[in-house]
């Protein structure tokens, strides 16, 4: 435990991260971060907005500054797509494993069906909107493979999500790299991007729960 959190505090400390590889290692953890099970608990949007800040202070691989954003952004948001590629696989190939066709404590069919219906009727926004909630958008696509959703669709909403994702959140980091308060106050300005990212899902459940009826 005490090495993931050694981990996760250093995925969030820029320096750290340029003597580590660089921005290649952010690449790595999107990849992760959506593209296997695991990986739900890694710091995507904070990690995607230091990386915003390390562009705006680094002239590598290219000495104009928004070239350099431009082809971070690409390689970010490439390695969200191929991840989610990855999900979405793992859930079509393996539904059969997961889900038994047999009610659990944890799985019910009902889930299954519902789930279905969702992204039938939603499924294009769901998986454009799960990028950027942290944990949901790990096992979005996951549940997207296994309802069967529709491979073109998917892959349609799969690349617009994650170039919108990396494009907001790194072109952020990018505007606001230079700024000597936000350099001081990054602890803070995480906490809150993690905050502003769960708030809506949390509202979602809290409402949901003392629902009449529900």
């Amino acid at each position: 435990m005490q090495i993931i959190t050694e981990l996760l505090n250093n995925l969030t400390d820029p320096q750290w991260i340029v003597q580590n590889g660089g921005l290649y290692i952010v690449v790595l953890i999107v990849f992760i971060e959506t593209g296997l099970i695991f990986g739900f608990f890694l710091p995507g949007d904070p990690l995607l907005f230091i990386a915003g800040m390390i562009i705006a202070n680094t002239i590598a691989p290219f000495s104009l500054p928004l070239l350099n954003l431009l082809y971070w952004i690409v390689l970010i948001a490439t390695a969200g797509v191929i991840g989610n590629y990855v999900s979405y696989w793992f859930g079509r190939k393996s539904d059969g494993l997961l889900f038994q066709g047999k009610d659990t404590w944890i799985f019910k069919q009902k889930y299954l069906t519902q789930a279905r219906a969702f992204y039938d009727r939603k499924g294009g926004g769901a998986i454009v909107l799960a990028r950027f909630v942290p944990v949901i958008r790990t096992f979005a696509p996951i549940i997207a493979g296994v309802v069967k959703m529709n491979a073109g669709k998917f892959s349609f909403y799969n690349i617009l999500g994650s170039f919108l994702w990396a494009g907001t959140i790194v072109s952020a980091g990018f505007l606001l790299g230079e700024n000597e308060w936000v350099k001081s106050h990054l602890e803070w300005i995480v906490i809150g991007i993690v905050m502003a990212a769960t708030a809506p899902v949390i509202l979602k459940m809290i409402t949901k729960k003392f629902r009449p009826g529900v």
